[in-house]
C-alpha cells in the first residue's frame, strides 16, 4: 500500500497502530543486547520478522504475533520458507490471541501503540518478567520489569513517571522536592492522571 505524506498525517492512533514499519539497527541492537539463551521470547507486532529471526538465533524460543499476515509473510518468503525450529508464527490480534505459556520477555515495539496496559498485563500473566519496548516514551527502548510493585502516582514525589497503563509525564510538585536523584529517576506507577481519564472513558 503506498500513502502519500498528508495521508499520513491524516491517520488517527488507531491506525497508526495497524501499520508496521522496520525501525534502525540502534533499535534492534538495544532489543538484542537483552535477549539470553533461556528466554523465551513473545515479539508482538513482529511485522516481517527481521527481528524475530535475530532473536531466534539466540533465545530458547521465540513467538512472534503479527495481525497482517501479508506483512509476516513476506519475511518467511525472503528465507525461502526456512522458518528456525525455535521460531513460531502466531498470526491474529495480539489483544485477543492466548498468549503461550511460560513466556520469559516480552518484545512490542510499537510507537503508536493504544494497548500497553493489557499487553504488559497479559505478558505477566504467562509469567513475563520484563518488557522490552519503546511503546511508552516512543523513543529509545526501555526494559520494563513486570512483576514490581508499583506505587501510586499520588505517592512519589515531584519528577519523571512511567505508569502501568503506558502514560508517562513529569509530575509537578514543590521546589524543595527537587534533588539530583529524582531529576534523573524515572518514577514506575499505577493510578496516575491518565488512569483517570480512561476510566472516564470507560
Amino acid at each position: 500500500m503506498t500513502m502519500t505524506r498528508g495521508a499520513l498525517t491524516r491517520l488517527n492512533d488507531a491506525e497508526w497502530e495497524m501499520m508496521w514499519a522496520p525501525y534502525d539497527e540502534p533499535t534492534y541492537q538495544a532489543v538484542l543486547a537483552h535477549i539470553q539463551p533461556h528466554d523465551v521470547v513473545l515479539d508482538i507486532g513482529a511485522g516481517d520478522l527481521r527481528l524475530a529471526l535475530r532473536m531466534a538465533k539466540i533465545a530458547k524460543r521465540v513467538y512472534a504475533v503479527e495481525l497482517q499476515p501479508t506483512i509476516g509473510w513476506q519475511g518467511v518468503a525472503a528465507i525461502a520458507g526456512a522458518l528456525p525450529q525455535n521460531l513460531t508464527i502466531l498470526c491474529g490480534d495480539a489483544r485477543e490471541l492466548p498468549f503461550p505459556p511460560n513466556i520469559t520477555v516480552g518484545v512490542l515495539l510499537m510507537r503508536h501503540c493504544l494497548h500497553f496496559q493489557l499487553y504488559a498485563e497479559k505478558l505477566k500473566t504467562v509469567g513475563a518478567q520484563k518488557l522490552i519496548t519503546n511503546a511508552r516514551w516512543r523513543l529509545g527502548v526501555e526494559i520494563i520489569p513486570l512483576s514490581i510493585s508499583r506505587p501510586s502516582y499520588s505517592e512519589i514525589p515531584l519528577g519523571w513517571y512511567a505508569c502501568w497503563c503506558g502514560a508517562t509525564g513529569f509530575k509537578c510538585g514543590p521546589a524543595e522536592q527537587l534533588t539530583p536523584e529524582n531529576e534523573e529517576k524515572i518514577f514506575e506507577v499505577r493510578n496516575c492522571p491518565n488512569c483517570h481519564k480512561l476510566a472516564e472513558v470507560c
